[in-house]
C-alpha cells in the first residue's frame, strides 16, 4: 500500500481522536459548572459534595493531560510522515466538523 494513503488513514483517526478528547474536556468542564450551579440552586454549603468536586477537577486535569499527549502524538506523527518522505498535508482537507473553520461559533450564555 502506498505510504501516502497509509498516512492519510492514520491522520483521519488522529483528527477524530483529537476531537474526541477536546469534546470530552468540554463536556467535563460543563459538568463541573453544572455541579457548582446545582449546589448554589439548592442552597448547599461549600462542603456539600466537595469530594465529588475534587474528583471532577482530577478528571478535568487528566483530560487536559490527555489533550497535551495528543498534541505530542500529532507532532511525532508529523515528524514520522516527513521521515517517510511524505510532504503533503495528509487529511487536513478532510478535518472532522469540530475542527473545520466553517463551524459556527458557540453561543455564550450568562452564568451565576
Amino acid at each position: 500500500m502506498e505510504k501516502a494513503f497509509v498516512a492519510q488513514r492514520v491522520a483521519k483517526k488522529l483528527f477524530v481522536t483529537e476531537a474526541a478528547v477536546d469534546g470530552a474536556l468540554a463536556e467535563a468542564a460543563e459538568l463541573m459548572s453544572e455541579m457548582l450551579q446545582a449546589r448554589k440552586d439548592v442552597n448547599a454549603s461549600m462542603v456539600f459534595a466537595d469530594d465529588a468536586a475534587v474528583k471532577m477537577v482530577e478528571a478535568i486535569k487528566a483530560l487536559s493531560e490527555a489533550r497535551t499527549a495528543m498534541v505530542a502524538v500529532h507532532n511525532e506523527l508529523n515528524e514520522a510522515k516527513l521521515r517517510l518522505g511524505i510532504r503533503a498535508k495528509m487529511g487536513l482537507e478532510n478535518k472532522p466538523p469540530a475542527m473545520a473553520s466553517d463551524v459556527a461559533p458557540a453561543t455564550l450564555r450568562e452564568v451565576g
